[in-house]
């Protein structure tokens, strides 16, 4: 049952967090440097023993220091169940929901989660569930099976909003959502996460911060599918989606677009079905958010339907090409070796079925050559090694690398005939002077081709 008992004082200083992925390892490291001695719980031993020893498994601007001082401090312990007799007053539920084949939610992990919580809390300890889930769910799914202990405990949803290669630091400043069961959880919830940001926005119940984190995704995945939607108009009328963006917002308040480009990630591709999944039995259905997401998913589609085209009008243009996808993390800025939700996987099955003779290489200075492999790619340790005798070079992310190399000469190092295509405009706005036969198309700018002297 949920407690009513006065407030501990001076206030939990102990918490146990249920999973390390990239949510959980980045809160508990946080939680760690500013003083809460902090039990890390994660089920995989490869992954505890890579922990253990001070190794991160995900790139993130100084975890693998904060990570090492937390362990060195004795401020943070791994272990891959509940110890007994745990000493944390508080349980912070911080594992993945992911999307089944159905595209609809798992909540089994979840679930287990609670269940193991539910065997190992004391009376009066606080579960501050930091997942994303369907809509209900905390009240739903997770309070009856902590109930079912028979022990008191409070209970809050409190949503984790970080941007990823940026949480360390926004942890520490961006406003914090607390949805407490009860007036006692919140009070509780607000209290612990004083300690680590400086703004608690409290909200009146556990269903608001469910649909608060959804609708924070979904939003951000809308305001990129126009964007993208603008780059399809330009790219049938012949003009150019950047000149059309960029001069339209300038001096001008209203209009804050940004650039076309592919929409990936761990959050964007899977947050909009799990909001859309939630409104189904109150009938409503999110018709921005589902023609967002769709739009987005139909990207990587067009955007190969039209390189393809390009190259069969080549008369010269291989049937065995060599293609050259560059950037797989699902996104470039800030840098992230993050694959999940990557669009690359999408582009990729896109181009094997447009080329299939095609041999594929792939570089991306934050993934590792394993994870490269992983795509059926042959890595490369440069730009530059990539695109010598590519055929065909996809940009695929934004990161600043891409955009500060030498375009002109490195399209010296490629066949001929060859292309560039360029999900993120990066060279667009430069006169660029390429090598003969060697074109670069953007994408919204499909109109804007721009080629070396034997292909004008």
């Amino acid at each position: 049952m949920v407690t009513t008992r006065p407030s501990r004082t001076p206030g939990d200083r102990t918490v146990c967090i249920m999973g390390l992925g990239y949510v959980g390892l980045t809160l508990a490291t946080t939680m760690a440097e500013v003083g809460f001695d902090v039990y890390g719980i994660e089920r995989d031993e490869a992954l505890a023993d890579r922990l253990q020893s001070g190794d991160p498994h995900f790139f993130e601007p100084g975890m693998a220091e904060r990570l090492n001082q937390a362990l060195h401090d004795k401020q943070l312990k791994i272990s891959t169940t509940i110890p007994a007799e745990c000493p944390a007053t508080v349980y912070i539920v911080a594992v993945g929901t992911p999307l089944g084949p159905d595209q609809r939610v798992r909540t089994d992990i979840v679930e287990t989660v609670a269940a193991e919580i539910a065997g190992r809390m004391k009376d009066g300890d606080m579960v501050v569930v930091r997942s994303t889930v369907k809509i209900g769910t905390t009240r739903g799914i997770i309070l009856p099976i902590l109930e079912s202990s028979g022990k008191d405990f409070d209970l809050a949803f409190c949503p984790e909003r970080t941007q990823e290669a940026r949480a360390l630091e926004e942890l520490r400043q961006l406003p914090q959502i607390v949805a407490g069961y009860t007036k006692r959880a919140n009070d509780r919830a607000a209290q612990l996460f004083q300690a680590v940001t400086p703004t608690i926005i409290r909200v009146s119940d556990l269903e608001t911060g469910e649909v608060i984190k959804m609708v924070d995704n979904a939003h951000r995945d809308v305001y990129f599918a126009f964007a993208n939607e603008v780059a399809r108009i330009c790219d049938a009328v012949g003009i150019s989606a950047l000149e059309v963006i960029q001069s339209g917002k300038l001096g001008y308040p209203r209009t804050n677009l940004p650039l076309p480009g592919t929409v990936g990630g761990p959050c964007l591709t899977k947050d909009p079905y799990i909001l859309a999944e939630s409104l189904e039995e109150f009938g409503v259905e999110p018709e921005i958010t589902l023609a967002a997401r769709h739009l987005n998913e139909r990207l990587p589609k067009e955007a190969v339907a039209h390189i393809a085209g390009v190259c069969s009008s080549v008369g010269d243009f291989p049937s065995d090409p060599t293609i050259a996808l560059m950037g797989l993390a699902f996104k470039g800025r800030p840098p992230t070796d993050d694959v999940r939700g990557t669009t690359a996987r999408l582009v990729l099955d896109e181009l094997r079925e447009a080329f299939p003779q095609g041999r594929f290489r792939g570089f991306d200075a934050m993934v590792s050559d394993a994870v490269i492999q992983g795509f059926a790619l042959e890595p490369h340790s440069s730009i530059e090694s990539a695109m010598t005798d590519a055929n065909l070079v996809v940009i695929l992310n934004n990161h600043p690398d891409f955009a500060a190399m030498p375009l002109e000469e490195h399209s010296d190092l490629m066949a001929r005939p060859g292309l560039i295509y360029d999900f993120w405009n990066q060279f667009t706005d430069v006169h660029l002077r390429l090598a003969d036969s060697v074109s670069y198309i953007a994408l919204g700018s499909h109109g804007r081709r721009i080629s070396g002297p034997a292909g004008r």
